[in-house]
């Protein structure tokens, strides 16, 4: 486990995620927005919506029809519109206009699950936590670090077992590393830099000695 970490800090110190945001508030939006999307594809939407639009406040004065223009090439924008100006009545009602700095409380707010409010709760709040995505849980099963059948209990077993330290990046490590090279159809082991502390039965790429 430590040495796998320690690999992909070596090559990436200070992995960072790849949705665009400019405040806490901005952060939270764009990952309720990225459900089911891309990254880049809500980073296109978000770059005009950001710019008049960074605050609860903000938002509810462009409104959900607004929204909805702003976002619309995002996949079931509808629905997020109505969720994004839904939590930005709750943030200002409940929360005094901050994003709060639980995950209860955050996942009280519409269209914020655990993966959502660990994303914010460690981007914005440098809180160690792990927000596992498809491409996490793939990895964590595959390798495997924690095994799991849903992406809670696979939560669980990588706090359980990542050594302290690398804790804090753990997740954008996993994340980068399941999007770019351990990919789900034909993952890239020949480039891979833990091929051979990886135990996945069906490497690709690789001469029989290298699998074993």
């Amino acid at each position: 486990m430590r040495k796998i970490f320690a690999r992909l800090a070596a090559l990436n110190p200070h992995p960072k995620g790849e949705l665009d945001y400019v405040n806490p508030y901005t952060l939270l939006v764009a990952v309720v927005l990225s459900a089911q999307a891309t990254d880049a594809g809500v980073n296109r939407a978000t770059k005009d919506l950001f710019a008049v639009a960074s605050t609860p406040r903000q938002m509810l004065a462009l409104g959900e029809d607004g929204l909805r223009d702003k976002i619309k090439t995002i996949g079931l924008f509808r629905a997020k519109a109505k969720n994004v100006v839904a939590l930005s009545h709750r943030l200002i009602d409940e929360f005094g206009g901050e994003v709060p700095r639980s995950r209860e409380a955050l996942e009280s707010l519409p269209g914020v699950g655990r993966k959502t409010a660990n994303v914010v709760l460690n981007i914005a709040f440098g809180e160690k936590t792990i927000a596992v995505d498809t491409h996490l849980f793939r990895v964590s099963n595959r390798i495997p670090l924690a095994r799991g059948k849903t992406p809670e209990e696979v939560e669980k077993g990588l706090l359980a077992i990542v050594p302290d330290e690398f804790l804090l990046h753990a997740h954008h490590w996993l994340i980068l590393h399941g999007r770019y090279i351990c990919k789900a159809r034909k993952p890239d082991c020949p480039i891979c830099p833990i091929s051979d502390l990886c135990e996945f039965a069906e490497k690709t790429g690789l001469s029989p000695s290298a699998t074993t």
